[in-house]
């Protein structure tokens, strides 16, 4: 059987092949993948957290980011795009993206899972994330059951879960604000019959 090798990619020129495609990539030890595209739910319960986080900080100095804004872990080099990236100091740019694209210091990072991606996004990548020393909370958003965990660091340095279910408020401590899980996963076209 033959095998091929995958091309190795300095920060740099994946830096470089991700501005010139349409595809988001991620990139961790000289290797760049393209990420998956989401399916419908998954878009709309991204773009309403936003929506949501949005509405709860108001004018306060924090800001609300599409899963447009890549993140990279310095401690291992993780370059990735979340659903939904919290900041809430100036942005520290990453002094190897010479694009200037590319932040180190987020709050809190939410991502909601899929079947393809939960184990990774709660083994691995939650393992990346953790290293990030301004990140305070990871939000993982459940596919398959309307069900919120909290990541949170606490204030000795280890991580502790919080989960909410349907009905209940998830409470983002590092922001100062909740999440209604009910209305995380509500769908208004549900109201809507067949045209």
């Amino acid at each position: 059987m033959a095998h091929t090798a995958r091309q190795l990619y300095s920060f740099y020129d994946y830096v470089e092949l991700d501005e010139q495609t349409d595809v988001k990539h991620e990139f961790l030890d000289g290797q760049a993948w393209a990420m998956a595209g989401g399916t419908p739910e998954h878009a709309a319960i991204s773009a309403k957290i936003a929506s949501l986080l949005g509405s709860a900080l108001g004018s306060r100095p924090r800001r609300v980011f599409s899963s447009d804004l890549q993140v990279r872990v310095q401690a291992t080099g993780l370059a990735t795009y979340p659903d939904v990236t919290i900041v809430c100091e100036k942005l520290a740019l990453d002094p190897e993206d010479h694009k200037g694209h590319t932040i180190t210091n987020p709050r809190v990072l939410v991502e909601v899972l899929s079947p393809s991606t939960e184990d990774y996004d709660r083994g691995e990548k939650l393992g990346h994330y953790k290293q990030i020393q301004s990140l305070a909370e990871v939000v993982l958003v459940a596919h398959d059951r309307r069900e919120i965990e909290v990541v949170r660091r606490e204030g000795d340095g280890s991580w502790s879960r919080h989960i909410a279910g349907d009905g209940e408020v998830t409470r983002l401590v590092s922001l100062d604000c909740d999440l209604p899980v009910s209305e995380v996963y509500r769908n208004p076209l549900d109201a809507v019959g067949p045209t």
